[in-house]
C-alpha cells in the first residue's frame, strides 16, 4: 500500500489518531479499490462479507422492493463505512451501492477487520465511539450533515479574496481549526491561521507535497486549499481530493470559471454535487446573472453583494454569507409556506420575525400563495414593503365593493383578465428563479400526468402564476405538454419537498389548520328550513378551503415547527387586510422563536449560540 493511502486513513472518521503501526497493519490486510461515477458496488443479490470504508467520494445505497423499485437508503459519504454490523451476517441484503463522483473505497474481511479490533484496543474504541456517534445522529438528534474537512476555494481574480477570508473568519469564531495551503500571502496576516505557501518559487508544488501536508494537518477542523484559477495546478486532483469547492466569481467572469467546470465534468463526471458558485455581485445588484448551463456543473449558488443594497431590499442579502457558513458545517434550515389565499399575507409577519431573530433561512418551498409570498421574500425584497405592496395592488375597488361576495368576483375578474402577472413583473422583472438569492421550490398540479410538479429552475413570475391557479376561476395554464393549476389540490405546505432537498431543521407555516364551522349564512345549529343554498363562487372558494384544511394534517408531517396564526377569522379574498394578517403572522412566530433556536442549538451548538 502506498503512503496516499495512509495519508486518507489518517484523516478518516474511523481511524483518525491511530498510530502509525496500526494503519500499516491495517493497509496489509485490506483491499483498495478505485470506482468511477456510477460505477456499481455491491448488487442486491450480493452477500456482505466485508467491512468497507469510503476514502475519497461519495456513494448512493438504495433500497430495491419487491417490485423492483428503487428508494433512497441513505448517502455514504468520505469518513463513512457500511458494513460494520451487517458483515457480521456475510447476507445479501436488497441495496444497490453505486458511485455518484470518483470514489476510493478500503473494505476489509470482516472476521480480519474483527481481529484487528482484539488485538488494537485504540483501533476497537475508535470504531465503537465514531459508530456510535453516527447511531446517535441518526435515531435522537436534529442531524447536520457531515461538514466538509477539506475545503477547495478556487478564485477567478484576486478581487473575491476578501469574501474568502471573511468566511474562514467566521469559522474561526465558531471555533473551528484552520489551516489554509494558498498561493497567495495574504493568509499570513490572519491571526491563529496554520500557512504554507503554495508557490515554491514561481510554480506551483507537487501535487504529492500538498496531500503529505493536508495528512500532516489531519488534527484540523479545515483544511483550505486557496487558489488563483490562472495558476498551472491538477484541476481534477484538487477537485477530486476536496470535499467541497466553492468557485469565487464576479459577473463579468463568469465564461473562464464556465469554461473550466466544464472542462472538468467531461474528464470526470460526477463532481457537479460538491460544487458552489459564490457570486460577487456588483454594487446595487441584487440579482445575479442568468447562466443556464451552471446547472450541469454546480449544484448551489450563493449570491454576496459588495455593498448594502437599499430600501425595498430586505435582510436576504446581508445574511448570504451566514447562508454560505450554513452550507460548510451542514446545515439547512427550510420554510415551508402552505397555501390559503389572502390569509397567506401571514407569511410576510412569519418571514419578518425569523429576519428580525437572526434565523437565516437557506430554503423555501411555497404552495399557491405560499409560492408568491416565498418567491418575493427569495427575491431579497423587503417583508414591510411587500405587505404595503399586496394590501395596494389588491385592494378592492368600488365597484366591487358594492357587490354581494365582491372579493371573490374581484378575484375572478383579476384570473380572467390575466392582471396577475404584469402585477407581479414590477417586482420580478424577468428574473428566473436560479438568480435569487435563497433558493425557491413551488408546486403545482399537472392535470396532464396527475402529479404534482416542483419548479427551482425557471421564469419566477410564471412558476407563482402556475402555482395560484385557481381552477375554475382560471383555465389552466397549458404549456411544455403540462395543464398547470394551483398546487393546493396536491401538496398544500411542502415541507416533503424541503426534506428531500437535505433540509435539517423544516418550519411549516400552515394558513389553514383551523377552519370556520359556517358556510355562507350556515352553521352547525341553523335548522333546514332557514339554510340558504350559497352562490357557486362561494362553493367553489369553500370546497378548496376544506381541500386545504384535510391536507394539511399531510403536509406539515416533516416539520420540525409548525407556525399556524390565527387568521380563521378573515375571508380567503380579504387581500387588503395585508397588514392586518403580516401582523398576526409576526405575532404567532414570535411565540415559537425561543423553541426554533433550541432546535437550532441542538443542531449546531456553536453556530446558533449567539441566537439563543
Amino acid at each position: 500500500m502506498n503512503d496516499d493511502v495512509i495519508d486518507l486513513l489518517n484523516s478518516h472518521e474511523y481511524f483518525r489518531g491511530l498510530s502509525g503501526a496500526i494503519l500499516e497493519e491495517i493497509t496489509g490486510f485490506a483491499k483498495v479499490t478505485n470506482y468511477d461515477t456510477a460505477a456499481i458496488i455491491h448488487q442486491p443479490n450480493d452477500s456482505l462479507r466485508s467491512v468497507c470504508f469510503i476514502l475519497r467520494g461519495r456513494l448512493k445505497a438504495v433500497q430495491v422492493d419487491s417490485r423492483g423499485d428503487e428508494h433512497l437508503h441513505r448517502i455514504i459519504e468520505r469518513g463513512d463505512q457500511y458494513g460494520m454490523m451487517l458483515g457480521s451476517l456475510g447476507e445479501s441484503f436488497p441495496v444497490r451501492i453505486f458511485a455518484l463522483e470518483p470514489s476510493t473505497i478500503l473494505s476489509l474481511d470482516y472476521e480480519k477487520a474483527m481481529e484487528l479490533t482484539l488485538l488494537h484496543p485504540d483501533l476497537r474504541r475508535r470504531w465503537l465511539q465514531t459508530y456510535a456517534r453516527s447511531l446517535r445522529r441518526h435515531l435522537f438528534d436534529p442531524a447536520a450533515a457531515r461538514a466538509p474537512k477539506l475545503l477547495a476555494m478556487m478564485h477567478e481574480s484576486p478581487a473575491t479574496r476578501n469574501i474568502a477570508q471573511q468566511i474562514i473568519g467566521r469559522l474561526q469564531e465558531l471555533g473551528e481549526a484552520v489551516s489554509v495551503l494558498s498561493d497567495v500571502d495574504s493568509w499570513r496576516s490572519m491571526p491563529d491561521v496554520r500557512f504554507r505557501s503554495l508557490l515554491d518559487g514561481d510554480r506551483i508544488i507537487e501535487t504529492t507535497e500538498v496531500r503529505r501536508q493536508v495528512a500532516a494537518w489531519n488534527e484540523a477542523n479545515r483544511i483550505v486549499v486557496d487558489i488563483t484559477a490562472g495558476q498551472n495546478l491538477d484541476w481534477a486532483t484538487l477537485v477530486g481530493a476536496a470535499e467541497c469547492v466553492l468557485v469565487f466569481v464576479r459577473p463579468r467572469e463568469i465564461s473562464p470559471a464556465l469554461d473550466r467546470l466544464r472542462a472538468l465534468e467531461s474528464a470526470s463526471p460526477g463532481w457537479r454535487d460538491k460544487i458552489a458558485i459564490v457570486w460577487l455581485l456588483e454594487e446595487g445588484s441584487g440579482v445575479a446573472p442568468m447562466v443556464p448551463e451552471l446547472r450541469d456543473v454546480a449544484s448551489r449558488e450563493f449570491k454576496i453583494c459588495e455593498s448594502p443594497l437599499p430600501h425595498p431590499w430586505g435582510k436576504v442579502h446581508s445574511a448570504s454569507m451566514e447562508r454560505l457558513v450554513h452550507h460548510l458545517r451542514g446545515v439547512k434550515i427550510g420554510v415551508a409556506l402552505g397555501g390559503g389565499g389572502a390569509r397567506g399575507m401571514a407569511h410576510l409577519g412569519v418571514l419578518n420575525a425569523l429576519d428580525q431573530n437572526g434565523i437565516v433561512i437557506d430554503a423555501i418551498s411555497g404552495t399557491s400563495v405560499g409560492a408568491m409570498t416565498g418567491i418575493l421574500y427569495c427575491a431579497g425584497l423587503n417583508c414591510e414593503y411587500l405587505t404595503n405592496a399586496f394590501a395596494t395592488d389588491l385592494k378592492l375597488p368600488w365597484i366591487f365593493r358594492q357587490l354581494p361576495s365582491g372579493g371573490y368576483w374581484y378575484l375572478l375578474y383579476k384570473y380572467r383578465r390575466g392582471q396577475f402577472e404584469p402585477m407581479l413583473r414590477k417586482y420580478l422583472r424577468d428574473w428566473n428563479l436560479e438568480q435569487l438569492a435563497v433558493p425557491c421550490f413551488t408546486v403545482t398540479a399537472d392535470l396532464v400526468s396527475g402529479q404534482a410538479v416542483v419548479r427551482d429552475q425557471g421564469d419566477a413570475v410564471h412558476a407563482i402564476c402556475e402555482s395560484i391557479n385557481l381552477p375554475m376561476l382560471s383555465a389552466p395554464i397549458c404549456r411544455n405538454g403540462q395543464a398547470l393549476i394551483d398546487g393546493g389540490v396536491m401538496n398544500n405546505i411542502p415541507a416533503d419537498v424541503l426534506t428531500s432537498q437535505g433540509c435539517n431543521i423544516v418550519i411549516a407555516v400552515s394558513v389553514s389548520t383551523k377552519i370556520a364551522t359556517q358556510f355562507g349564512a350556515n352553521k352547525p345549529d341553523t335548522p333546514t328550513s332557514s339554510m340558504r343554498t350559497p352562490s357557486g363562487l362561494q362553493t367553489l372558494m369553500r370546497t378548496w378551503e376544506v381541500q386545504n384544511f384535510n391536507l394539511n394534517a399531510i403536509g406539515i408531517q416533516p416539520a420540525e415547527v409548525v407556525i399556524a396564526p390565527e387568521v380563521v377569522g378573515i375571508d380567503l379574498s380579504e387581500f387588503g387586510r395585508a397588514k392586518e394578517l403580516s401582523a398576526i403572522g409576526e405575532k404567532a412566530a414570535l411565540v415559537l422563536i425561543p423553541k426554533i433556536q433550541q432546535l437550532l442549538a441542538r443542531l449546531d451548538p456553536a453556530l446558533f449560540r449567539l441566537a439563543q
